[in-house]
Parts: structure tokens; C-alpha cells; sequence
């Protein structure tokens, strides 16, 4: 049996901000049980609800030194299981007293994540889980490879542990000035030098993490070659390319209990490839109802479920939203983020309240309902490196179409093509994607041709089954090698 540690900032159903959560809440359950024993452990927020915190187990605690002067902290270990998983909580009021995961203020953010990184290794011989390979994921989690090769290399218990550094997202990095971080890390002055923890003359703490795993993955094949060039390399990429030995993909799935229309409560009618024609309009209808938009099944329906920032290629939607939003057309956005983008859609809603329903917001139960819903879904990303919604429209029959980038590329294939099961354009450009909405318009208004590509959108598999064996085959080769 090898041990497995995945640590992460967020994870459902505890605490979730995007798609980490999603990632480190279900691959552990779909990792092989006879091969491994695969545990989580996150801060112990106390945002995390109620009905989770209240049944949470007590182990013990014990004092760690932090920072540069040696000061003793308080590190409690809570215990949860849940699916057949052991999670655990690092507790510190101080640190993780908060109302969401992250702060406003990215440098008390950095002392919160150093801190946890640090208590995560401390945190292991007194449970006595010794893990075979450490799995840490983003930036919030990545000092735990430099803590293994620095403060705990001594330390007989990591004799032989391996790590992995995950990239969700290379814009975030945990960037602050090396005085601040040596004061939070301890860590000796060699280690703040170019080719380790340097940054632009400030510290980085995913750059450490890139530079110290055994091994980097990030959430698509095509993501992984992308962040080799400086487009998206987000200043790492010469590191990137120095490391693309030990650099892979593997892109996401979903949970497939989950996201499942067939099951699903939280939809107005369940549905099959069978009876997906007629179920789908109902859903159509009730949410246009409870919308406040003209009940009209025949409408087309093209959604947004996106945070709203520079990244997901908004600029384009409002170059081109007064084109897409013609008389037969409502479209439908689910979403928070920039000001700028919120009320540009609170602005194309009050311009056209019988075509553009702007939800500023999130709510987990309206995204349902508009997979459930929708014809399309617009994806015109910057940058993606997996994207997670392309991947549940398909399973509700709601084509996506997306800009060719990241996940985006290798899980979308044109309608252009016969195994298409969406509509993709290439360039980062408005009437590429204008031009992209208008041949999913044209294809809507074919019957049989649009019933054909919603079955073949439906029948793709984007379980994690698949994500989870390419993990495993992973795991084995690093601690063979």
C-alpha cells in the first residue's frame, strides 16, 4: 500500500472558491483503494459550515516554531471521513479564522499559507501518516517541497517522501518581498537566490514549489505545452521548459454523481440521451419562467457560467453581444468578478430585458438548472488551463463553444469535423468568435443535425475514472524511479 497526502487550500464539501476544490474533493475517491491509501488535509477554516466543523474529530495539538524568530504557534489536528476518504485540518484560530479562504491581503495571505505548509510536515509524524509522495496544489501549498528539502531534510520520517506540484492556475504565485518571506520561512538566504525562491528581487512561493517537486503536473496536455512560452508562462516559463522533462498534463474530469441529468434534484426535469429533446425544453421553459425572460421553447439559449475577469474573454463577449442577442436568441449569465464586466451585464439586461438575464452571483442551484437549460455554452477564454463547466455542459447536452486554448482544445472538437462535440474557434478575436456563435445558431436550426451533435456531446466521458488511472501510472513511476 503507498500513502498518498494531497494538500490544498480548499476542497468540497468543505470550502470552495473553483475549480481546486472540485479537483481535490473527487480524485482522491476515484484513486485505486487497493493501491494506495489516499488522504487530504486543508486548513481548518472556520467558514467551513457547521454541519461539517460540528462532527469534526479532536486528535491533539502540540506548539511549532514559526518564523524567523522561532516562535512558538499552535498547530490542532481535527479528523473528518468522508466517502471513504480521512481528512484532516490544520487549527489555528489566529491563522484561519475568517469568513472566506482568502483574504484581501495577499501578504497576510502568504504568512497564513507558509504557516499551513509548514504545520502540514510537522503535523504528519504525530499522526503517524507517512506518505510515499506528497501531492500539493497551487501556489498556497507549494512550500511544502522546500520544506522537505530544507527545515524537515533531516528529518528521518521524510526519508524517501516524493513530491508533486499541480499548476490549477500559473497566475497565481504568492509573490512578496524575500524579507518578508525569510522572516515567515526561516528558510537561510542561499535559498532566495535565482535559480530557487527569487522572483523579479522579490520570493515566490510557486516558483519554490516548481523548483523542489520531483515532479510538476498542470490540468491539460495542451496547458502543459502552453506554459512553456512566455504567452503563458507567466514569467515561469523558462523554469517550465528547464523542468519539461518532469512536466505533464493530465486534464480534469467531473464527478459524474455529481453532474449527472439523468439524477438530478436540483433540475425542473431529469433526462437522457433518449429524452433529451423534450426533457431539455421543459428545463428550458421553467427557467425561463423563474427568470422573468419569454417562455419559448424554440428561443436559443446560450449561457455564461464564469467568474468574471480578463480571463474569460469577456472583452470579446462585449464586442459582440449586441450581435449574438438578436430577437431568437437569450442569452443567460451566472457569475461574479470585475465591476466592470458585472455591470456590463447588468447594463446589456436593462438594454434588453426580453433577451439577457444577468445573474450576479453564484448559486450552485441556478448553474444546475441552466446546464439543464441552455443550448450552448460560451467559453471564449484567454487562457484555460482545464476549465471544468465545458466539461458539465456536455454531460447536460449543452454544446459548449470555446476559444481553442488549454483544456478548452483538448476536450471540444468543431462540429466541423464528424466527431465533433461543440464548435471551436482559434485566434483571440471577436468575429472569430461571433462567427463560431453563428454556425451554433445555424446548426440549432438544422433538427436531426443538432440532435445528432447533443447525443455525441452527452456520450463523452469526462469521468474522473480516466483522469485517476493516468494518476496512478504517475504515482507508480515516481516512487519507481
Amino acid at each position: 500500500m503507498k500513502n498518498i497526502l494531497f494538500a490544498a487550500s480548499e476542497c468540497v464539501p468543505f470550502i470552495k472558491t473553483g475549480g481546486l476544490a472540485d479537483v481535490c474533493g473527487a480524485l482522491p475517491s476515484y484513486i485505486n483503494k487497493d493501491e494506495f491509501d489516499v488522504r487530504v488535509i486543508l486548513p481548518y477554516y472556520t467558514c467551513i459550515p457547521a454541519k461539517f466543523r460540528d462532527n469534526f474529530k479532536y486528535i491533539t495539538h502540540f506548539y511549532m516554531d514559526y518564523g524567523i524568530n522561532g516562535n512558538s504557534v499552535h498547530v490542532g489536528i481535527m479528523e473528518y471521513e468522508y466517502n471513504g476518504i480521512k481528512f484532516y485540518f490544520v487549527d489555528n484560530e489566529y491563522y484561519f479564522k475568517c469568513d472566506s479562504p482568502y483574504s484581501s491581503d495577499l501578504k497576510w495571505d502568504i504568512e497564513r499559507f507558509t504557516f499551513f505548509c509548514k504545520a502540514v510536515l510537522a503535523i504528519l509524524p504525530v499522526i503517524g501518516f507517512r506518505p510515499d509522495i506528497i501531492h500539493c496544489h497551487d501556489w498556497q501549498a507549494s512550500l511544502i517541497p522546500v520544506f522537505l528539502h530544507s527545515t524537515f531534510a533531516t528529518n528521518p520520517f521524510y526519508s524517501g517522501t516524493k513530491s508533486i506540484m499541480t499548476i490549477h492556475n500559473l497566475k497565481f504565485q504568492g509573490v512578496w518581498d524575500i524579507e518578508t518571506f525569510q522572516y515567515n520561512t526561516g528558510l537561510p538566504g542561499y535559498m532566495f537566490t535565482p535559480d530557487k525562491l527569487e522572483f523579479k528581487k522579490d520570493a515566490n512561493m510557486l516558483k519554490g514549489g516548481l523548483v523542489y517537486a520531483d515532479y510538476i503536473t498542470t490540468v491539460s496536455e495542451t496547458y502543459a505545452e502552453e506554459i512553456k512560452y512566455p504567452f503563458y508562462g507567466e514569467q515561469l516559463d523558462g523554469l517550465l521548459r528547464a523542468r519539461s522533462a518532469s512536466l505533464r498534463g493530465i486534464v480534469n474530469g467531473i464527478d459524474y454523481a455529481v453532474y449527472n441529468p439523468a439524477e438530478d434534484n436540483q433540475i425542473f426535469a431529469k433526462y437522457t440521451t433518449k429524452n433529451f429533446k423534450k426533457q431539455k425544453a421543459v428545463n428550458k421553459k421553467n427557467l425561463q419562467a423563474e427568470l422573468g425572460l419569454p417562455v419559448d421553447e424554440n428561443k436559443y439559449m446560450i449561457a455564461i457560467i464564469s467568474r468574471l475577469t480578463d480571463q474569460k474573454g469577456l472583452d470579446l463577449v462585449n464586442y459582440a453581444i449586441e450581435r449574438i442577442c438578436d430577437e431568437n436568441t437569450q442569452f443567460v449569465i451566472i457569475g461574479t468578478g470585475d465591476p466592470q464586466y458585472e455591470n456590463m451585464f447588468r447594463h446589456y439586461q436593462w438594454k434588453y430585458p426580453d433577451r439577457v438575464s444577468a445573474n450576479i452571483l453564484y448559486s450552485d442551484q441556478l448553474a444546475h438548472k441552466l446546464y439543464a437549460a441552455a443550448d450552448t455554452m460560451l467559453m471564449p477564454s484567454l487562457f484555460e488551463p482545464c476549465g471544468l463547466t465545458q466539461l458539465i455542459a456536455l454531460r447536460y447536452g449543452t454544446v459548449p463553444i470555446v476559444r481553442e486554448t488549454g483544456g478548452l482544445r483538448d476536450t471540444v472538437r468543431d462540429n466541423g469535423g464528424i466527431d465533433g462535440n461543440g464548435f471551436t474557434f482559434l485566434t483571440y478575436n471577436a468575429g472569430d468568435m461571433l462567427d463560431a456563435v453563428k454556425r451554433a445558431k445555424a446548426d440549432y436550426d438544422n433538427k436531426e443535425k443538432w440532435k445528432s451533435l447533443v447525443i455525441r456531446a452527452m456520450c463523452c466521458n469526462f469521468s474522473w475514472e480516466a483522469s485517476a488511472e493516468t494518476y496512478e501510472k504517475m504515482f507508480e513511476e515516481l516512487l519507481e524511479a
